[in-house]
C-alpha cells in the first residue's frame, strides 16, 4: 500500500469516451471520473487517493453515500465508470473553500488530518496474527509508491529491473548476527517496530522455518560482514489472499519468494542492488520473485508488462498484480525523498471481484 496524503493538485481534463456527462481529471498519471464542466485544465483541486477512509460528513458532502467500498461504504477504491478506470477522488471540500490551493500545492500541504481522512488498514486474519512485542533491531520494509502518483521517479533509459509483484503478505525477517536473534514480522507490525513472538501456527514463522530463511540469512551475514540482515519476502498461496499462484498458503510450506535484502554493515544500512539480488538468492538457496524485465527504463513498456497473467506457477493461474521497478544499482530519489522504487499496478487487478488485501 502507498503512503496516504491528501494534496492539492493541478488538473488536466480529458473527455470521457463513453459518457457525455462525465470527464476524466488527471493527477500525475492517475485519472478520476468527474462531472462534466466541474473543472477545467489548469484548475486545482484536492486529490484523495485509493485506500483512504472518508468521514461521514465528507462522504455526504461529495454525494458518495453508499457508493464507496468496505463494510461501512467509506473506503476509496479503484472502479470502472462507463468503462473508464477511476482511481481516487478529485474534489473541493467546503471546509477548504477559502484556501489557496496553488500555494498548498507548492508547499506540499497534506490535508488528510484536517479533513478527517485516514488510511485504511486491512483486517489481519487469525492465522497471520499472534502475540507481538517491541524490537528496535528489526530492519523495516518501506511503502512503495505507485508510478502513477510519481511518474518522474526514473529517468528515460535508466537501467532498471522489474520483478513481478506477488499478491500475498509481506514477511519481514531480521537476523542479528552477533546474538543470533531472529525477528519475524508483517509489514503492518514492522512499521511500528513490532515483531511476532515465535509460534509454529503463525503463517510468517511457519514460512521462514519451512524455507530455511534463518540459515540463508546467516550465510549472507558472513559474506558481507553484516551485523544485521533483513530478508523481505512475499508469503502467498490459497488461503492467504484471493490469488493463489498454485500454492497452498495454509500448508506447512506456504508459497514464498524474496523481493529484497537489507544489510547493516558497520552501522550503514543499505539494500542489495537489484542487479545482484537474483544471484545472491540463488547462492544462499532462497526463492526469488520472478524477474520480468532488465533493461532501459520505458514507462510505456513497463505499464504494458504490468498486465497479463502471473508467471510464478508457469501455468498462468490468474491475472498478474503488477510490477515493482528499481534501478539496477540502488540510488536515492529526489522525487520520493528516499529510495528509488515504484510499483506499476494492473488495472484489471485493481477492479477484480472478490479481492482481498490483507497485510
Amino acid at each position: 500500500m502507498s503512503t496516504l496524503r491528501v494534496t492539492a493538485e493541478r488538473l488536466t481534463i480529458h473527455p470521457h469516451p463513453n459518457a457525455d456527462a462525465l470527464e476524466l481529471a488527471q493527477v500525475g498519471l492517475f485519472r478520476a471520473v468527474v462531472a462534466k464542466g466541474a473543472y477545467r485544465t489548469g484548475d486545482r483541486a484536492l486529490y484523495i487517493p485509493e485506500g483512504a477512509l472518508l468521514p461521514d460528513d465528507l462522504i455526504d458532502e461529495l454525494g458518495l453515500t453508499g457508493k464507496l467500498a468496505g463494510s461501512r461504504r467509506d473506503r476509496v477504491k479503484a472502479i470502472r465508470l462507463r468503462g473508464e478506470l477511476s482511481q481516487g477522488i478529485v474534489c473541493r471540500p467546503r471546509a477548504l473553500a477559502d484556501r489557496d490551493l496553488a500555494a498548498a500545492q507548492e508547499a506540499g500541504t497534506d490535508f488528510a488530518a484536517e479533513l478527517g481522512v485516514t488510511k485504511w488498514v486491512p483486517e489481519v486474519p487469525l492465522h497471520m496474527s499472534g502475540e507481538i512485542v517491541g524490537a528496535p533491531d528489526l530492519l523495516r520494509w518501506i511503502e512503495v509508491e505507485n508510478i502513477k502518483r510519481h511518474p518522474d521517479v526514473f529517468a528515460p533509459g535508466e537501467p532498471v529491473v522489474a520483478t513481478e509483484k506477488i499478491h500475498g503478505t509481506a514477511c519481514l525477517f531480521t537476523l542479528v548476527a552477533e546474538t543470533g536473534e531472529e525477528l519475524v514480522s508483517s509489514k503492518g507490525h514492522g512499521s511500528r517496530n513490532l515483531v511476532l513472538v515465535r509460534a509454529q501456527d503463525n503463517l510468517y514463522w511457519r514460512t521462514v522455518t519451512a524455507h530455511r530463511v534463518p540459515e540463508a540469512a546467516r550465510r549472507v551475514a558472513e559474506r558481507f560482514g553484516a551485523a544485521r540482515v533483513g530478508v523481505f519476502g512475499e508469503v502467498f498461496g490459497t488461503g492467504v489472499q484471493d490469488l493463489g499462484y498454485g500454492e497452498k498458503g495454509r500448508s506447512d510450506r506456504p508459497g514464498y519468494a524474496v523481493f529484497d535484502i537489507r544489510l547493516d554493515v558497520d552501522g550503514a544500512v543499505t539494500w542489495v542492488d537489484a542487479a545482484d539480488l537474483p544471484g545472491l538468492l540463488k547462492e544462499v538457496g532462497l526463492p526469488a520473485v520472478p524477474e520480468l524485465y532488465h533493461g532501459p527504463y520505458d514507462r510505456t513498456a513497463l505499464s504494458a508488462a504490468a498486465r497479463g497473467e502471473e508467471t510464478w506457477s508457469g501455468r498462468g493461474e490468474h491475472l498478474r498484480e503488477g510490477l515493482v521497478v528499481r534501478p539496477a544499482r540502488e540510488r536515492h530519489s529526489e522525487v520520493l525523498g528516499g529510495r528509488a522504487i515504484a510499483k506499476f499496478v494492473s488495472d484489471d487487478y485493481l477492479t477484480r471481484k472478490g479481492g482481498t488485501e490483507y497485510e
